[in-house]
């Protein structure tokens, strides 16, 4: 077993003391005694007293019980942040059991009060954002879309390579993946400063940052890349990289970890504004159908934007009006 460092050490005696105050603190917002706690979750009292004094290393089931009798979800015991404030608590409790598109609509609302409004679909058609795994062909379409289209490709690991002055992996060994993640949305950033018109070919964990990708739905036009899981694993193998493989030499287990990361991001890949699949498509194929998609957007865009004008021509002009009422 590894030794744990004193820095480690202090991080973990913090954290149970947090823990130990929350659980005095719901205990006390509840009106229950330590006994009257310990006999509703069937924990020993000396038990609750050592978690309560930070310095019972409880299991997850115990922690699961005084939960429950707390009337608190678990991760609100554990140190969810919005637990911290009655604030919070109201916000989440309106939020709570809502369907996808009332969150959606409730996150809309929310987005200009904060300065997080999405740009126009006009602004964000400039900039096209390729996102999904690994294997849909992001790089390959993306530097051909921004060539016919004149405007400049960056991939966001090359950047991050450029900045960091070292490879992707070497900044997930050196650093971990929080700082990876930090250089992700800094290069984001900075693209979106830069660019007016870009073609961007995204990481796949993009999604995993709630803060950088909803600074790319809010500032660029988003096409999801997809192919079939076997597709994926095929085509980026075949490049030579065998980070899906994760070490095995069993492809069923690497082929069970690959769908377990499509399915864990399918729903934020499935926000995006165009979904583009690949699966059976050879090169040639796959950027006519991502072309055309952009085309036909496009043009979308165009013809609604004919009939805005002509709706404001109505209500401003009395002879537009009476022509377009006979």
């Amino acid at each position: 077993m590894r030794a744990v460092t004193r820095d480690e050490g202090a991080a973990r005696d913090a954290f149970l003391e947090a823990l130990g105050e929350r659980v005095r603190t719901l205990r006390a917002r509840r009106g229950l005694t330590r006994k009257g706690l310990s006999q509703a979750a069937g924990v020993s009292e000396r038990h609750l007293a050592s978690l309560e004094q930070g310095v019972g290393n409880a299991s997850i089931l115990i922690l699961r019980e005084v939960a429950h009798a707390l009337s608190c979800p678990l991760p609100e015991l554990l140190g969810d942040e919005t637990a911290v404030s009655p604030e919070w608590l109201l916000l989440r409790d309106l939020l709570r059991n809502r369907s996808v598109a009332e969150l959606q609509r409730a996150r809309l609302v929310l987005a200009p009060l904060f300065g997080a409004a999405p740009e126009a679909v006009a602004a964000r058609l400039r900039r096209i954002a390729l996102i999904g795994l690994r294997g849909g062909g992001k790089s390959t379409l993306g530097a051909r879309l921004a060539a016919q289209l004149d405007v400049p490709f960056m991939e966001i690991n090359r950047e991050i390579e450029r900045i960091a002055g070292g490879s992707v992996s070497g900044i997930y060994d050196l650093y971990g993946a929080g700082a990876y993640h930090r250089y992700e949305q800094r290069v984001l950033e900075e693209i979106i400063r830069d660019h007016e018109d870009v073609v961007i070919a995204t990481p796949g964990s993009i999604v995993s940052e709630a803060s950088t990708f909803s600074l790319l739905l809010s500032h660029c036009y988003t096409v999801w890349i997809q192919a079939s899981p076997e597709e994926h694993m095929a085509r980026v193998v075949a490049q030579g990289d065998l980070r899906p493989m994760g070490g095995n030499v069993d492809h069923t287990e690497a082929m069970e970890d690959l769908r377990r990361i499509l399915a864990g991001r399918e729903a934020f890949y499935g926000k995006a504004d165009l979904r583009v699949d690949t699966t059976g498509l050879d090169v040639d194929q796959a950027f006519d159908r991502l072309r055309s998609s952009i085309d036909r957007a496009r043009a979308g865009l165009t013809v609604a934007d004919g009939a805005a004008d002509a709706s404001r021509r109505r209500k401003v002009d009395p002879v537009v009006d009476m022509q377009y009422s006979a």
